[in-house]
């Protein structure tokens, strides 16, 4: 078990931001019932593994909330190899959507730019 200092210092995340995942309901925190004289949080190692997994999950485009509803089936492996599956090609299409959009918007943008440089050469 671990002090939320201990276990900001070993994946590298803020305090604060254990707190609000831990808030969030992402992760959880014990304290120990025959120690009365502090309410101090202790994190066991399946903490560990859920802040590197939210570390990846973010860093390949989950969001928070999308994190929560897979992170404790994901983390226990409940799921099946076809759910993971799922999930990630769910996030690939999404990505793959999103890219779509900034290729237009992109196209947009280059055909405002022709637009001006067109107008001031006409000038």
């Amino acid at each position: 078990m671990k002090l939320i200092s201990q276990l900001a210092k070993e994946v590298g995340i803020p305090i604060a931001t254990i707190r609000f995942y831990e808030k969030k309901g992402l992760i959880r925190s014990e304290t120990k019932k025959e120690v009365i004289t502090n309410n101090y949080a202790y994190y066991g190692d399946d903490a560990v593994d859920k802040l590197r997994f939210i570390q990846m999950a973010k860093a390949v485009g989950f969001t928070l909330s999308e994190i929560k509803e897979v992170i404790d089936a994901w983390h226990e492996k409940q799921w099946t190899t076809k759910a993971q599956l799922d999930v990630l090609n769910l996030k690939l299409k999404q990505i793959d959507e999103k890219m779509s959009e900034l290729r237009a918007m992109k196209k947009q943008i280059q055909q405002c730019k022709l637009n001006i440089l067109d107008r001031e050469l006409d000038d």
